[in-house]
């Protein structure tokens, strides 16, 4: 049985591109969120996640289930798969790299070859759906 890691992910689209985040010492970007602590629900991971993240806070009440995409996780061995649960929310704050993260960017659908898998499923989507460039 293939391992599987559990995250959410925040969806945030501006000028036709969506928001990304990249780590320090990685080369690629990936949505904002993470994985759960301990009995967190989705909503309660990304408040904390974002907040540590990106520095902003979301707003109780806009939180809107998107879809959950399943791929080979990026830079893991071959058969672990990431499940990520994306939502989209209003916030307030501004955004600011904070934490593990080094840079943000407003990226469209010509990002896709950089991409690792997951992203690469939810860029398809978003360009799919004629949310993105």
């Amino acid at each position: 049985m293939a391992e599987i890691i559990d995250k959410v992910a925040w969806l945030c689209i501006k000028d036709r591109k969506v928001l990304g985040v990249r780590s320090k010492g990685r080369d690629t970007f990936y949505t904002p969120g993470g994985k759960r602590e301990g009995s967190e629900t989705d909503e309660q991971a990304l408040v904390r996640e974002l907040k540590e993240e990106i520095s902003i806070d979301l707003i109780p009440g806009t939180l809107k289930y998107l879809n959950t995409f399943t791929a080979q996780a990026h830079g893991k061995p071959e058969g672990v798969l990431v499940e990520i649960k994306c939502y989209s929310a209003e916030y307030s704050g501004e955004l600011r790299p904070q934490s593990e993260i080094e840079e943000i960017g407003w990226l469209g659908s010509d990002y896709f070859p950089k991409a690792g898998k997951p992203f690469q499923l939810i860029l398809t989507w978003l360009k799919e759906k004629d949310l993105i460039d």
